[in-house]
């Protein structure tokens, strides 16, 4: 696993120090995706509102907008957290994805495979089995809390030593809760503790002059709302519109289907998106999401 760690302030090792002296101690470890939810998680962590983590961790896939990206460079500079995030990356999703389309081995077994939306060889729809989000984002974050656990990758963790996961899952999203699925992860929702929608998170930033946060996904999730596709800058749609023709034109994976990243089945920059509509292609990223991606 490639891993670029931005830290500043402190260095999260250190609450593992007490180890050496034989406790066991527990993390608290923010799952930090950069859009509203846990934007406003982490700075109410800063403003001491909620009892702060020992650290954030960013999984990477190589394929945010910009905007997210320049969103998460100033959360992470100078002294606006007042603890390190960590960002973690298992490789390009959409560079990995184009090869797998055309057959190439991936390290680690990887599969970047987002849910396109499928023409069968019948005419019929379909979707596809989304692998993205478990190889791309909850394997680095899990990757990652081994590294701040100090325990190598196939080894068993100790009972007693462990990991706090405060998720940015607001109230409108209480369907997108689930609990881990290791042993040593609690998962907890903070915002939901505290009764906080995403509409009172962008007031809560609003309030304290913080910017309000771009929509963190994939430039080409298949799981875009038409106005998603549309607030993608000219330079990203282009570049999902030729990733769906990279990926339609290899056959593996599906050699008797056709993927798309729109739910119409058309191409992405012949899809007519002045008719559109709630109903045409509604967000499906918080009916969907795993709770890892986008939060």
């Amino acid at each position: 696993m490639d891993v670029d760690s931005v830290t500043h302030h402190r260095d999260p090792s250190s609450a593992f120090s007490s180890a050496s002296t034989g406790r066991k101690p527990v993390l608290r470890i923010l799952s930090l995706g950069a859009g509203v939810q846990s934007t406003a998680l982490a700075l109410m962590a800063a403003h001491g509102e909620i009892e702060p983590p020992d650290c954030a961790i960013f999984a990477d896939t190589g394929w945010e907008p910009r905007a997210v990206y320049e969103h998460l460079d100033w959360l992470t500079s100078g002294n606006v957290l007042s603890f390190p995030v960590h960002r973690v990356s298992r490789g390009n999703l959409r560079d990995d994805a184009v090869a797998h389309a055309y057959g190439a081995k991936l390290a680690h077994g990887h599969r970047p495979q987002p849910p396109y939306h499928l023409r069968l060889a019948s005419g019929d729809p379909g979707l596809a089995g989304r692998q993205c989000t478990r190889d791309y984002k909850i394997a680095a974050i899990e990757g990652e809390i081994r590294r701040q656990l100090g325990v190598a990758a196939g080894k068993r963790v100790p009972s007693g030593i462990g990991v706090t996961m405060l998720i940015g899952i607001s109230m409108d999203e209480a369907h997108r809760m689930k609990p881990s699925d290791k042993a040593y992860v609690t998962n907890t929702w903070p915002l939901i503790d505290i009764g906080m929608s995403r509409g009172d998170c962008l007031g809560w930033l609003e309030r304290h002059g913080y910017p309000r946060p771009p929509k963190s996904a994939c430039i080409g999730c298949p799981y875009h709302s038409d106005e998603q596709w549309l607030s993608l800058a000219p330079a990203e749609f282009a570049d999902a519109v030729a990733f769906e023709a990279s990926i339609q034109g290899g056959s593996v994976g599906f050699p008797t289907a056709t993927p798309y990243l729109h739910h119409s089945l058309v191409p992405l920059d012949q899809v007519d998106f002045s008719r559109r509509d709630p109903g045409r292609q509604p967000d499906l990223f918080g009916n969907e999401c795993e709770g890892m991606c986008g939060v």
